[in-house]
Formats: structure tokens, C-alpha cells, sequence
């Protein structure tokens, strides 16, 4: 399938070398609002055609689908264009800035009878269903609480500072935290506490987040932009814990007794990057004719963007009209 790429960063590029790897994609054409680096990237990546303009690379019917490498500011506005376009979509995390924009797209891409799905990669990757069958197994007994966490040193970075890129740590980081409870505990949440610590521009730089379900089970989880974390996911139960290393790309799965002996450990499968899996996923389902990809269903976004307008709301964290509505 040849895919175009909007955008020409640091994702576009990682993205970029996973598809030259794989037999059933194109590496058709690339856009920046700089000609000239859609040209550098273009001859760095292998790619056949380079665009000084997104409306340029969305004119040319030889792409099929297209990738969204661009600040989530931005991705409602450039889903649209997409969608217009005629094309498929394969947009970044977090997929809009908020819950009403992801139901738009969505309306408009099932109206064109488009494929539109979120590019969130834990959702698509084998270790997903890895951890959730070892849960099912009662690997460590009864589950009743989990933690999540993940943080990096991130101030250098203009999208992650500035309300006018819809920056800040939930957006961007906190959605990976998030999505591994949702993921793993469900969406049975009867309550939800937080907290954020603000940075001087008015984006939450750290925070904290609690989920009470209605089994009884709990999950506490944060993210920040100031420091490193151990990224890890921790499952606590009556038979000892299991720890995922890196919830943002599952590394392994290690499984504890109640002394903190280490009884067990599961590598996930060798990979190009952890791209492929979503790549993959959205080809399948473009080819079979589907409208969304079964591991991340729109239901799911949206349920993930309306958990993360409820959050910035108690923290009184709003972006710039402009990038907040429709």
C-alpha cells in the first residue's frame, strides 16, 4: 500500500525506517511545509517523492494512506484535510486535543467510508494480549491493584511546553499510563482522582491519577515532562507481582513470587520498532474494508480523549480556543 507521511520529524522518521522493512508497504511520498527537508527526508528514508505542502502530497491520488506525524495541536485540522482528500488515516497519539474533535473526524471519515484509526502503538503490539493472558492465568493470584508510570525529560521540546501545541505531560505521555489501565483493567472506573502540578506556562508538568473500579481493584498511575521514570507497569497480587519493563514499548514481563524472587520471565517477540504492529493492523483492515482497526475502535478513543477532558477540566488546564474546537 503506498502511504504518504505528513510530517517530517523525529516519529516520521522511526516510522519511516519500520516501513522500509515491511513487504506490504510503499514508501510513496513524504510533506513538510519545508520543501526542502521533505527532500532531505525523502533521500535519507527511501522515499519516492518529496512535498513542500500537505495539500500537495494529499492532491496526488497514488497515496492511499496517510500517516500523521504531526503536535496533536494540529491533527484534527490535518484529519480533516486527509479525509477530504479522500484518503485513509493513520493519525498519532493523542489523537485530537479533545473528546468533540475525535467524534467529528469520526463522523466525517465513516460519511466518505474512509478508515480513521488512532496510532497509539501499545494497543496493536503482541504484549498486550501477552499480559492480559498472564493475568488470566492468575500468575500472581488475585490482581487488586496496578501501577503505571511514565515520565521524561522533555522541557526542551516546544510541542510539550506551549498550550498553543496543546503541550504538557497528560496529552503526550500520560495517555501511555492511561491506556495500560484501560487496557488491562477495563473501563469499569466509578471514580477518578487526580492532581497536577502546573508549569509557569499553564501545562500540567506532573501529575497523578487514580482509578477506583467498581470490582474493588485500583490504578495509580503518573506522568511528567521533568524527569526520567522506570516506565514500568506493576500488577499486585496475593501470589506475588508482575512487572511489564517499559509500558510505552513492552520489553518483557517478569514475574515475581511474595519473597521478591523472580520465578519467571517472558520476552515479548523481536520487532522492527513496534510501528509495524499498527501499520499492519490498518492495511488488513483497509484491504477487508473495514472503517476502524479492532485494537484501537473508536469507542476506545474516545473514551480515552473524554477521560483526558475530564482530567484537564479538574485541573482547570484549557488550551487556545483556536486548537480546542471543532
Amino acid at each position: 500500500m503506498k502511504i504518504g507521511i505528513l510530517g517530517a520529524g523525529r516519529i516520521a522518521a522511526i516510522l519511516a525506517e519500520t516501513m522500509n522493512k515491511m513487504s506490504e508497504v510503499e514508501c510513496y511520498g513524504v510533506a513538510s511545509r519545508d520543501l526542502e527537508k521533505a527532500k532531505a527526508f525523502m533521500k535519507d528514508h527511501g522515499f519516492h517523492h518529496a512535498f513542500g505542502s500537505y495539500e500537495d502530497m494529499l492532491a496526488d491520488k497514488e497515496v492511499e494512506l496517510v500517516y500523521i506525524a504531526t503536535p496533536h495541536s494540529h491533527h484534527y485540522q490535518h484529519i480533516k484535510m486527509c479525509l477530504d482528500a479522500g484518503k485513509h488515516v493513520l493519525c498519532e497519539k493523542s489523537f485530537t486535543v479533545n473528546e468533540k474533535q475525535a467524534a467529528e473526524v469520526f463522523r466525517i471519515a465513516k460519511e466518505k467510508n474512509l478508515l480513521l484509526t488512532e496510532a497509539i502503538w501499545t494497543r496493536y503490539m503482541p504484549s498486550r494480549k501477552m499480559i492480559d493472558d498472564l493475568l488470566a492465568e492468575n500468575v500472581v493470584g488475585n490482581v487488586k491493584k496496578m501501577t503505571a508510570n511514565l515520565n521524561y525529560p522533555l522541557l526542551e521540546k516546544e510541542r510539550i511546553v506551549k498550550p498553543e501545541l496543546a503541550g504538557g505531560a497528560l496529552l503526550d505521555v500520560g495517555i501511555y499510563p492511561l491506556n495500560f489501565a484501560y487496557m488491562h483493567f477495563g473501563d469499569q472506573v466509578k471514580e477518578m482522582y487526580s492532581a497536577a502540578q502546573m508549569t509557569s506556562a499553564g501545562v500540567d508538568g506532573e501529575n497523578g491519577m487514580i482509578l477506583l473500579y467498581e470490582d474493588g481493584r485500583m490504578a495509580v498511575l503518573n506522568s511528567g515532562i521533568h524527569g526520567k521514570s522506570d516506565s514500568q507497569g506493576v500488577f499486585y497480587g496475593s501470589k506475588g507481582y508482575m512487572i511489564v519493563e517499559n509500558i510505552n514499548n513492552p520489553e518483557a514481563i517478569k514475574i515475581y513470587d511474595t519473597e521478591s524472587n523472580m520465578i519467571r520471565e517472558i520476552k515479548v517477540p523481536d520487532q522492527i520498532s513496534g510501528y509495524e504492529y499498527e501499520i499492519a493492523e490498518t492495511i488488513s483492515c483497509i484491504e477487508k474494508g473495514k472503517l476502524e482497526c479492532p485494537s484501537m475502535p473508536h469507542t476506545e478513543t474516545l473514551k480515552m480523549m473524554r477521560v483526558m477532558d475530564e482530567l484537564r477540566a479538574s485541573w482547570g488546564m484549557k488550551y487556545p480556543e483556536k486548537i480546542e474546537s471543532l
